[in-house]
């Protein structure tokens, strides 16, 4: 991987070179989890960029992370090799499907439904209060809720309340960057987490 060049942090971000990103599909990456988080975003899958650094959301362009923050999720915008510092403010990430590809629409409809029923089980175990989808055709193919839109959805899961967020790739230009941090302030204020 090449070096970025040093960010205002002092720290260097790594960038993975074609070759990288290549090797890196279907790999997969660890969850960032904790029994008891408040929110667990829920990822359609990870990409190439986040399989080749073992950061989620991690592509050049994707907007989950100042969606985040806009949304008074986080204090600052965190980079996505700073996703280890979210269980400490309540918050966690993990996957519908665990295996990488450079495009969602790559997942079959069976490895979602798979993925829901894995997810079920990371829920009854880690107990979190909210499970935020992040993109709603994964959660419709996932869940058999072809009918679901965006916010809160009437079923539960494993005892966690549910909600369905845009997809913060920026291959959707359904939402700006404005209206995504709308929609993550949405979701912060149902929890009664304080904005950050």
């Amino acid at each position: 991987m090449t070096a970025d060049p040093v960010r205002p942090s002092g720290i260097r971000h790594l960038r993975p070179t074609r070759a990288e990103l290549a090797a890196a599909a279907d790999r997969t990456i660890p969850d960032v989890l904790a029994p008891g988080l408040a929110v667990l975003f829920v990822g359609i899958n990870p990409g190439l960029w986040s399989a080749a650094t073992g950061w989620h959301f991690a592509r050049p362009g994707n907007r989950f992370w100042p969606a985040l923050h806009r949304g008074g999720f986080t204090p600052r915008l965190l980079h996505p090799s700073e996703q280890d510092e979210l269980p400490a403010l309540g918050l966690g990430i993990t996957n519908m499907a665990a295996r990488a590809s450079a495009r969602a629409d790559e997942l079959s409809p069976e490895e979602l439904l798979a993925g829901a029923a894995i997810l079920t089980e990371k829920v009854a175990r880690y107990r979190p209060r909210w499970v935020a989808v992040v993109g709603v055709t994964a959660y419709r193919i996932g869940f058999q809720r072809p009918k679901a839109t965006f916010g809160p959805q009437p079923e539960s899961l494993a005892g966690a309340r549910l909600w369905v967020l845009p997809n913060p790739s920026g291959l959707n230009a359904h939402f700006t960057p404005v209206t995504l941090g709308l929609a993550f302030a949405e979701l912060r204020a149902a929890t009664e987490l304080p904005a950050l």
